[in-house]
């Protein structure tokens, strides 16, 4: 894959016919999620399209220029004209695809597909998501020599791994970053010889069927089902949210952070992920102004002990965004008041949102197994859910505490109840 720096950008992109071009960071989880997707863009559509990376770290003025200021985010031109919608963050190979078949005629479309072929797999267990719940599962599963697969749109880890530091999972003295600790639960589950299919787009799900159809090709047929796909963070769905996600706002303060060093940034949020991501911006940030619905934090009480000790960051309470807008390179927050009803304006270079999470199941298909009334999948002490053979675990079922510990210990529960059945 090509990489190609401002100097290059003229001759490479505006002179280059039909283009796409991929910002990347380092210590971006979507932007190495991403790169297999695009990697494989490139092999099916490569004749007829150029590919193109760019370091967004080392060429932050061009990144500016072309209005990108989140990673990673995808950019499409032809004839030296930007086309199409840009896409960023946690981007799908659908996505991508749908973008680059609009770039050609139907004939060229109709020749590419037909290079694509079904394939077919078969699995003892087949696991949704590569979160520590998932990871955990796969672990046990082939340490007892049961064939599995372990299936993610993104990389090992869930959340864990974009969360900038975790403090209280047992074994390590001090507080470790959540990429790391992911890394070594992936390793020690491939080290036990299972698969994985990461970076992937799930096409559909069948439970009934155990059948689970990925990137559209293929299609894994399992004896046993566990989901552990998660949860994903809320929006807040006020006017201008969508229209700035990746160009102001952000929901992931490890990818985007670094880029706002000696800025003013403000956080949207109040619980344990909001201050510890707050803090992290810190690092790098001049100013951080929090934004709270209520009269104090709802995080643990040291994560507030270490955030009050913060004198960069101001906490606003009782106060909840109701409009986002852009102006010049700033974005502008409309805050209320919650007790006088005033309406005010809050300048900042960038905005984070990090206000709670909802579980992941819009991807399991049509036949669902039985939830709660927030969504959540409901199971037995073995994690077994009401459909046949289908598990659920980590921070998708219903249970009172969502931690990596209580993930890890589901997915204990739910490898050995099924090994004792395989």
């Amino acid at each position: 894959m090509k990489e190609i720096n401002a100097s290059d950008f003229e001759n490479e992109v505006l002179n280059g016919g039909k283009v796409v071009l991929d910002f990347y960071s380092t210590e971006c989880p979507p932007c190495e999620a991403l790169a297999p997707k695009f990697d494989a863009m490139a092999e099916l559509y490569g004749e007829k399209i150029k590919f193109l990376k760019v370091f967004r770290q080392g060429n932050r003025e061009l990144a500016s220029e072309l209005g990108v200021s989140s990673s990673p985010t995808l950019l499409f031109f032809e004839n030296g004209k930007q086309i199409l919608d840009t896409i960023s963050g946690g981007i799908k190979k659908a996505e991508i695809q749908e973008r680059l078949d609009k770039m050609l005629s139907d004939n060229e479309v109709a020749a590419i597909k037909v290079n694509q072929k079904q394939i077919f797999s078969d699995y003892d267990v087949a696991i949704l998501g590569a979160g520590p719940a998932g990871l955990t599962a796969g672990i046990y599963l082939g340490q007892a020599k049961i064939k599995t697969v372990i299936i993610d749109p993104a990389l090992p880890g869930g959340y864990m791994g974009i969360t900038h530091q975790v403090s209280n999972y047992p074994g390590y003295e001090q507080p470790q970053p959540g990429f790391m600790l992911a890394h070594y639960m992936s390793e020690q589950a491939k080290h036990t010889g299972i698969d994985f299919k990461l970076a992937v787009d799930i096409t559909s799900v069948d439970l009934i069927k155990k059948e689970i159809v990925i990137d559209q090709l293929e299609t894994i047929r399992a004896k046993k089902i566990i989901i552990g796909t998660g949860t994903t963070p809320n929006t807040m769905n006020a006017p201008g949210e969508s229209e700035y996600k990746g160009k102001g706002i952000s929901y992931c303060a490890t990818c985007d952070a670094k880029y706002f060093v000696d800025k003013e940034v403000t956080v949207i949020g109040g619980g344990n992920s909001a201050v510890e991501e707050a803090l992290f911006i810190t690092k790098f940030a001049s100013k951080v102004t929090m934004i709270h619905q209520f009269d104090k934090l709802t995080a643990n009480q040291t994560a507030i002990e270490t955030l009050q000790a913060n004198e960069k960051i101001h906490v606003l309470y009782e106060h909840e965004p109701r409009k986002f807008e852009k102006r010049d390179d700033k974005m502008i927050t409309f805050l209320e008041d919650l007790k006088t009803k005033e309406l005010k304006e809050l300048e900042s270079d960038g905005v984070f949102v990090f206000i709670g999470f909802k579980s992941n199941v819009s991807v399991l298909g049509d036949v669902l197994p039985q939830m709660d009334n927030w969504g959540y999948i409901k199971t037995n002490e073995d994690m077994l859910t009401n459909l046949p053979d289908v598990y659920a675990i980590g921070d998708i079922i219903s249970k009172k505490y969502r931690q990596i510990t209580t993930a890890v210990a589901d997915g204990t529960i739910a490898a050995i109840t099924i090994s004792k059945e395989l």
